[in-house]
C-alpha cells in the first residue's frame, strides 16, 4: 500500500467517525454575522490553521478548495460568494464527499442565506484537478499538501497554478519543521497522513512554491503545532512542529526572483525628510514599511546607519513594498 493509499484510509475513517483533533491544532473558528456552523462540521475540522481571509474574497470570487473535509471552510467561503457554483470542492475520498454533502444539508437548514447550489462538489485528486485552467480566483488547501512527498507536492502545486487566473491566490495552511526527522518517522505512512512527518523546513516549503512560478508569497502566520517526543515516536529528541499560513500569488516572476514576505520591516531614522532607494521603495522617517526579504537584503547591503531592518516576524498582513 502506498502512502497515498494510507492517506485515503485515514480520511475514510475520519469521515465515517469524526475524530476531533485527529491530526491538527484547535484554532479559533471564524465567527461571522449570520453564520452558523453545524456541530458535525466543527468535529470534522481537520485543518491546522485557516485559509479563509476576507481580504482574499472580494468581488464575489470563484473559490477552489482541495481536500474538503467536513465542509466547514467551504461554508465559510460561500459566505463571501453567494452564487451558484461559486465554491468548488474537490476530494478523492468517497466517504468524505458523502459526509460533506450531508453536513451541507444541515448547514442549509441552519443558515437562511446559504444554498447548496453555491457548491460544486467534485471527486478528484489534487494531483489531477478536475478544473479548467485559468478559471479560479482563490484556491485553498488546509493541512493536505504537507502529506505529499516531493514529486507529488510539485505536481499538486503545478495543478493549482494551472487552474488559477493571473494574479489568483493560493491560500494554504501546513505544518513545517526545522529539525531533521528520523527515517523511521519519514517513512511512516500513517504519521505522514496524520500531517506530522511530511513537514518541511519553511525555507524548503517556500522554495517549492516559488519554483512552480508564484512570483509573490506572503507568510501570514506561524504558530506552535505539535511535539513528537521519544516516549511516543521513533525519535531520539523532541521534534517541534509549527503550522504556517501562506498565500502564494500567481504574479509574474520578477527578473531578480520572487518577492517573499516574512514579516520584515524597514524603518528610516535619518535626518532627511525621506529615503528613496530609486527602486520603488520610499521610507519616511520612523514610518515602518513592510518589505519582502529580497528588499530587506538589498537595503541592509547598503550599509547605512540610519535604516533599521527588523528580523522576520512570520506575520504579514499586506501593504509595503512591491
Amino acid at each position: 500500500m502506498s502512502y497515498l493509499d494510507a492517506t485515503v484510509d485515514v480520511y475514510k475513517q475520519a469521515a465515517e467517525t469524526p475524530d476531533v483533533g485527529l491530526c491538527c491544532t484547535t484554532n479559533p473558528v471564524w465567527q461571522l454575522p449570520g453564520l452558523s456552523i453545524p456541530k458535525r462540521m466543527l468535529e470534522m475540522n481537520y485543518g491546522c490553521g485557516s485559509t479563509v481571509n476576507p481580504r482574499d474574497l472580494v468581488n464575489d470570487p470563484t473559490v477552489l478548495y482541495v481536500g474538503i473535509g467536513g465542509g466547514m471552510e467551504l461554508l465559510q467561503f460561500a459566505y463571501f460568494s453567494r452564487r451558484p457554483g461559486a465554491i468548488i470542492g474537490v476530494d478523492i475520498v468517497d466517504e468524505m464527499l458523502a459526509a460533506c454533502q450531508a453536513n451541507l444539508v444541515e448547514a442549509e437548514a441552519q443558515n437562511d442565506w446559504f444554498r447548496r447550489e453555491f457548491m460544486d462538489i467534485r471527486k478528484g485528486s489534487a494531483l489531477a484537478l478536475p478544473v479548467a485552467s485559468n478559471t479560479v480566483d482563490v484556491a485553498a488547501q488546509n493541512c493536505l499538501f504537507n502529506i505529499f512527498k516531493a514529486d507529488d507536492l510539485r505536481v499538486a502545486l503545478e495543478e493549482v497554478y494551472r487552474v488559477l487566473k493571473p494574479h489568483g491566490r493560493l491560500v494554504m495552511s501546513d505544518p513545517t519543521c526545522e529539525q531533521p526527522m528520523s527515517e523511521a518517522l519519514r517513512n511512516d505512512d500513517r504519521l505522514r497522513a496524520l500531517c506530522l512527518t511530511g513537514s518541511l523546513p519553511l525555507s524548503e516549503y517556500l522554495d517549492v512554491i516559488t519554483r512552480v512560478g508564484f512570483g509573490t508569497v506572503e507568510v501570514r502566520a506561524k504558530r506552535a503545532y505539535r511535539i513528537l517526543s521519544p516516549n511516543h515516536y521513533a525519535t531520539s529528541e523532541l521534534v517541534y512542529i509549527e503550522s504556517v499560513e501562506v498565500c502564494a500569488i500567481k504574479d509574474p516572476m520578477p527578473a531578480d526572483g520572487p518577492c517573499i514576505f516574512t514579516g520584515r520591516t524597514a524603518i528610516y531614522y535619518g535626518d532627511n525628510d525621506h529615503f528613496d532607494d530609486h527602486k520603488g521603495h520610499v521610507l519616511l522617517p520612523n514610518q515602518p514599511l513592510a518589505v519582502c526579504d529580497k528588499t530587506a537584503g538589498a537595503l541592509a547591503a547598503l550599509g547605512r546607519d540610519d535604516i533599521f531592518i527588523s528580523p522576520s516576524t512570520y506575520f504579514y498582513d499586506g501593504g509595503g513594498c512591491c
